[in-house]
């Protein structure tokens, strides 16, 4: 199969993991309903939670989470591939807790597992401050995984700012689209989001799916919203606003091929020296 019809779930998770089950499960039967074939919901699907001691309390084993147990029910009614963005986890052998990502197949089970590697550590300039790692284990293994569309590559928000991550994931993984579920601030949002996102798909020549939270979580966290879905040439085929809804587009993955034939980039990589020279010597020379 070269095309399929990708969905992704822009939702505004609260602190309530059953209440946000509920809501996105309405949304994802109604990608269903508009022919998606494969439903992406954002980061942190499960719980928006900005209290670690609450986050912790609330998070439930991988084996127990209600979340991905009734994703894996409905992938399985309904013959659909299903994405949980991410989910908040708690590890069994770890304080913190994980971000982790869930690819779930149409017979309800789970195709591959992804754990955000890059946490989001950052001071911004109107005072907002935010610390990942002191709730989060970030994982130590990139994730490509086969659909039958094409081979996808799995990465969460902030990863979205390592480019490298994602060449990685295309050359060595040979991923010809990715997955980049967020809940990214409105700050850094409105700045970057569209850009980075372009560039990612422009740069590996891949179709990017990126869905998104949005709105007002608490007095602490807005996000940005405007999912995604962009083709290897950096075209955006829809952007869901600042709304909770569905964001949905066909994909025709023979475009990865043309695209990645016109422009080479990565197969024209070329291994270099890095000399960093001091004023003295590049005068002298």
């Amino acid at each position: 199969m070269t095309s399929f019809t990708a969905a992704c779930i822009q939702m505004t998770s609260g602190t309530d993991p059953e209440e946000n089950l509920k809501v996105s499960s309405d949304l994802i039967r109604e990608a269903i309903s508009q022919g998606a074939d494969f439903i992406a919901t954002p980061e942190v699907t499960n719980m928006l939670e900005p209290y670690k001691v609450e986050a912790k309390r609330k998070a439930q084993l991988q084996e127990d989470d209600i979340t991905l147990a009734a994703y894996r029910a409905l992938a399985a009614e309904h013959k659909k591939w299903i994405m949980a963005g991410s989910l908040v986890i708690k590890k069994p052998d770890d304080d913190r807790l994980a971000n982790r990502c869930f690819l779930i197949n149409p017979d309800g089970n789970i195709a591959a597992w992804y754990d955000k590697i890059h946490m989001f550590d950052v001071e911004l300039d109107n005072g907002e401050t935010h610390k990942e790692s002191n709730a989060y284990a970030p994982g130590e293994r990139a994730v490509t995984t086969g659909t039958p569309w094409g081979r996808l590559g799995l990465a969460i928000c902030y990863d979205v700012r390592f480019a490298h991550l994602f060449q990685d994931l295309a050359i060595n993984g040979q991923a010809e689209m990715f997955t980049v579920p967020a809940a990214f601030t409105h700050t850094t949002g409105k700045a970057h989001w569209h850009t980075l996102l372009r560039a990612r798909a422009i740069e590996n020549g891949a179709f990017i799916i990126a869905p998104g939270q949005c709105g007002h979580h608490s007095e602490t966290r807005h996000t940005f919203g405007h999912s995604l879905i962009i083709d290897p040439w950096g075209k955006v085929l829809a952007d869901g606003g600042e709304e909770p809804g569905v964001v949905i587009a066909d994909i025709d993955m023979t475009q990865v091929e043309r695209r990645r034939r016109q422009i080479p980039n990565l197969k024209n990589l070329r291994p270099y020296d890095m000399d960093v020279m001091s004023a003295d010597r590049a005068a002298a020379e």
